[in-house]
């Protein structure tokens, strides 16, 4: 067996995580569907990926349209659980898919509400201080030079726009 190579110079203690920024995803998305009130007391958000960047010191390239979107429960707890999965595609060509949850969840209990028609209704923005959105992140992808991505804990950390979302990824060194 042959030694994995490090990736990142920094590394974490049980005592302190440390967090590197690799790339932010800026995803858009205009198609919106949503089914109210299931009898479990959820509801299901259905967005579909149009087009999106990768930028970032550790990767580049796109998001390919088409190739997934963002399927989430509305809780009735408020909490909105995110499962997305979608492709991008390395400047260097390689393919990369992404599989994200996590979860949105307003600060106060006015802001769920808001964004709902923000999202839905083409309501006002809600500033991304009121509302918690983080995302735990996997990745499938060829042996390779983006295959430190299946080898290492990443954290995203969201704010939603008027016509998608961004997300800023980081690894837990």
């Amino acid at each position: 067996m042959t030694a994995i190579p490090e990736t990142f110079t920094g590394k974490s203690t049980v005592n302190e995580a440390r967090l590197e920024f690799l790339f932010q995803v800026r995803l858009h998305f205009t198609r919106v569907h949503h089914i109210q009130n299931m009898p479990t007391g959820a509801g299901r958000g259905a967005v579909y990926i149009d087009s999106g960047t990768v930028e970032g010191p550790r990767l580049n390239g796109k998001v390919l349209p088409g190739t997934g979107g963002d399927w989430s429960l509305f809780r009735p707890d408020g909490v909105l659980a995110t499962d997305a999965r979608y492709m991008l595609q390395a400047d260097d060509g390689t393919l990369i898919l992404l599989l994200n949850r996590g979860f949105l969840w307003g600060r106060a209990p006015d802001v769920m509400p808001r964004i709902r028609e923000w999202i839905f209704n083409d309501g006002p923005p809600v500033d991304h201080a009121d509302y918690y959105l983080r995302a735990s992140p996997t990745f499938e992808v060829e042996t390779g030079p983006h295959d430190w991505l299946t080898r290492h804990v990443i954290v995203g950390i969201g704010e939603r726009k008027g016509d998608g979302n961004l997300i800023r990824y980081y690894a837990v060194l």
